[in-house]
């Protein structure tokens, strides 16, 4: 049986009213301006922001505390380039016909296609993975509440990015499982995201859309 970890004392600091009030409202300002972008800058991205924001998204609370996430990331232009053209590959299909109509005449509205440049010129690509059990020693172990864990994770990785300067995008050219493929990871782990990440290229327009107002996402009882 395992043993039961040691308990110690939260480090927690409570924070007068005003000073709670300020923060929170200053985070919202902070990430109402993130924006998913498709037009990155080559520009490398500086030492160890990339690795602290994969930090923080490790942070994320996990069922049984399992962990079941495993973050690559892919600075290599030799590799960027395979995972395109594998990523296009998929594409070509999804908007050639398994895409139903509903989500083609939804995605209209953003000008996306088959074509993905961007994962070639975003300096940095990462892909998240979710794990679905561990094996250690040859025993599986299973993980618990793994889309859940995995997606508090990866929202608490953009907010990280976000909140350095870099700009992002979740791409998801399903199915992924090229991925494990081109990088080498084992048949426990499933990708879910492959996120470009890097500055905006100079001059990047976004669409003008409005995020839902508190009232229509939030109800008090």
């Amino acid at each position: 049986m395992d043993r039961q970890p040691e308990l110690r004392e939260l480090n927690f600091e409570r924070r007068p009213p005003e000073e709670m009030q300020h923060r929170a409202a200053d985070y919202y300002e902070l990430m109402a301006r993130r924006r998913t972008v498709r037009e990155f800058a080559p520009d490398p991205v500086p030492p160890g922001v990339i690795e602290n924001a994969i930090r923080a998204a490790g942070t994320a609370p996990s069922g049984a505390h399992k962990q079941p996430w495993f973050f690559c990331v892919v600075r290599d232009a030799a590799l960027k380039h395979e995972i395109r053209l594998s990523a296009e590959k998929e594409e070509s299909l999804n908007y050639g016909g398994r895409f139903p109509q509903e989500w083609l005449d939804d995605l209209a509205i953003f000008g996306t296609d088959d074509v993905k440049e961007y994962l070639d010129i975003a300096p940095a690509l990462i892909v998240v993975f979710k794990q679905n059990y561990q094996e250690v020693d040859g025993v599986r172990h299973k993980n618990y509440y793994v889309n859940e864990s995995v997606g508090i994770a990866a929202g608490m990785l953009i907010a990280a990015l976000h909140n350095a300067g870099l700009a992002s995008l979740t791409h998801t050219p399903s199915p992924m499982g090229f991925l494990n493929s081109i990088l080498g990871r084992p048949k426990n782990e499933t990708p879910i995201l492959l996120m470009p990440v890097g500055y905006p290229k100079a001059g990047t327009k976004v669409p003008d859309l409005q995020r839902k107002s508190l009232s229509e996402v939030m109800k008090e009882y």
